[in-house]
């Protein structure tokens, strides 16, 4: 049965009452309104560890002025239930003052905090979203503080906080290992995302254009294309005749580093890098990801089907307004999977 804590000092009472041989601790960080993209990492945490702790935590400084934080989806008690259905071992529901994140320490001022490297937080989404990472980068911190777990888990939709959280953790020398796991999509592709819900009918159906753009640039690369401008113009061109859609960013980048890429032959991974490996030591895990994900079942119709567990190489990451709704997603490309093909 899942433990329900509200306290730090609750749930550090609790792990210190879990026997210490050969105890491994997973975490899970959420805000809550769970969906099968939360619980496929409970289900990852749950078959690499003894003890599984999720977070529950609406972050005020990871929102903006403007932001949605006020009607952010809530929904605890459903929460708690799915959480209990999925095996977790102890729940942490903290409030903001419990956690030293107060509201009015939204502004960022009176508190310690992360802050990422620049060139990280400085791209994709941080252009518009000044002080998002760092407010995401001190509440993980903090969980990983008070938790001491073994691995963190984290979803590859969100790539570019997975590569921060990654970066933070070995600059920190924090003893944990972070895990990235596949993004969770809809039958028809569209990324699960507790905000899906803020849309409406018309913007639902307009939605899945992100991953059907997405999969048009990997059909390509594919063919051994792998210049971030043909790559960025086919994304574009697939969604301007979308005209719910507004596109915010879509880049090529580094999937560790976040750096701009020309092509994505020049994201050529170290294979000694545990971050670029964590993937295809689990097969179990990328298996039981994969169906979860019915659009990636068939590799004609989604050439990533046998790369897209691979946290390394070049993403290739889009932000967009659907409606006000805003949406990111991103799929993977490595070059070490196209044998045959030649960069051009």
């Amino acid at each position: 049965m899942s433990q329900f804590f509200t306290t730090i000092a609750s749930l550090r009472s609790f792990l210190k009452t879990c026997p210490n041989k050969d105890r491994r601790v997973g975490l899970v960080p959420t805000m809550g309104a769970l969906h099968r993209g939360h619980l496929s990492l409970i289900e990852r945490a749950r078959q690499e560890n003894n003890y599984v702790v999720v977070s529950i935590f609406v972050n005020p400084l990871q929102f903006g002025v403007g932001e949605d934080l006020d009607k952010y989806p809530r929904t605890l008690d459903r929460d708690q239930q799915l959480c209990q259905s999925a095996g977790v071992d102890a729940i942490f529901a903290p409030s903001a003052q419990e956690i030293g994140a107060q509201a009015q320490l939204a502004l960022r001022s009176g508190i310690t905090q992360v802050l990422p490297p620049p060139e990280m937080t400085g791209v994709l989404c941080g252009r518009s979203r000044q002080g998002h990472f760092a407010g995401v980068a001190t509440i993980v911190t903090k969980l990983l503080q008070i938790v001491q777990p073994d691995r963190a888990y984290f979803g590859q939709k969100d790539g570019q906080q997975l590569a921060i959280l990654r970066k933070m953790v070995k600059d920190l020398n924090i003893p944990v290992e972070v895990i990235g796991c596949p993004t969770v999509r809809e039958p028809d592709g569209l990324a699960l995302s507790s905000r899906n819900q803020y849309l409406d009918t018309p913007q639902r159906e307009m939605a899945t254009a992100l991953y059907q753009a997405l999969r048009q640039a990997a059909a390509l690369f594919q063919q051994g294309i792998g210049d971030r401008d043909r790559l960025v113009a086919v994304v574009r061109n697939f969604l301007a005749t979308r005209p719910l859609i507004a596109v915010e960013y879509v880049e090529l980048v580094d999937a560790l580093s976040l750096q701009p890429l020309d092509s994505v032959f020049d994201a050529l991974p170290d294979a000694s890098d545990p971050n670029c490996t964590a993937q295809a030591s689990n097969p179990e895990a990328s298996s039981n990801a994969s169906s979860l994900n019915s659009p990636l079942s068939n590799p004609l119709s989604n050439p990533l089907s046998n790369i897209v567990h691979e946290d390394c190489g070049a993403m290739l990451a889009i932000a967009a307004r659907v409606g006000t709704t805003r949406l990111i997603d991103n799929i993977l490309l490595n070059p070490l999977f196209l044998s045959e093909s030649k960069p051009e």
